[in-house]
């Protein structure tokens, strides 16, 4: 971590820090400033959890509330951010079962089957390089064109269509800006899963945007 990481480190650790103070205080600008800031994630994270639009908002919040009465509880031991976000995914998680959308974290052998890149990708034994790419990653030229409406809709709809477990860690990852601690903590599951599934979920989106650039 560079000097001018761990500057802007201690600066959030501080803001929170003044967040969850004021919260504490009752301040209702604090309350507003959060729910600007994490309120469009955590709707984006309840629906992969919830069978409609509406009963996200419902779970953001219940979780809202959740966060205001055991904001006296908060103690700092994670940041304020996976403190909320925790408070959420266990409001969707509950909310979801009852729906009958579950989404086993704990147990990801459905998901952990099978390669994440397309065999087919690859050069076969029958050849002298076997193992070695057949159809390589494409360089994309021209960063600007992932900007366009037509990729980022693709990308939406990509992560929309994979298992939800893969969609929560990717969503949280790459969109939200979570480093890996905060999800792992969020969502209370392992390293090695969360890594797992957000290199799965990656590649489905590479692949996808591969086709589109092509």
């Amino acid at each position: 971590m560079t000097a001018g990481q761990g500057r802007l480190l201690d600066d959030l650790q501080l803001e929170e820090q003044r967040l969850a103070d004021a919260l504490r205080a009752g301040d209702e600008r604090a309350f507003t400033q959060l729910v600007d800031l994490y309120g469009p994630t955590m709707l984006r994270v309840a629906r992969l959890y919830t069978p409609s639009a509406a009963v996200a908002e419902e779970v953001v919040q219940e979780a809202w509330l959740g966060v205001l009465k055991g904001i006296g509880r908060f103690e700092g031991r994670s940041s304020l951010k996976t403190w909320i976000f925790r408070i959420l995914t266990n409001t969707a998680k509950t909310r979801g079962m009852r729906e009958g959308r579950s989404i086993p974290f704990s147990s990801l052998a459905a998901e952990s089957r099978g390669p994440s890149v397309d065999p087919a990708r690859f050069l076969g034994e029958e050849t002298n390089f076997p193992g070695h790419w057949a159809d390589p990653p494409q360089r994309w030229e021209g960063w600007a064109r992932l900007l366009e409406r037509e990729a980022l809709e693709l990308i939406e709809r990509t992560i929309a269509e994979l298992p939800p477990a893969q969609a929560i860690v990717i969503t949280m990852r790459d969109v939200a800006g979570f480093d890996s601690e905060e999800v792992c903590n969020a969502l209370e599951i392992t390293e090695t899963n969360q890594r797992v599934l957000l290199h799965r979920a990656r590649s489905r989106v590479r692949r996808a945007l591969e086709e589109y650039l092509r």
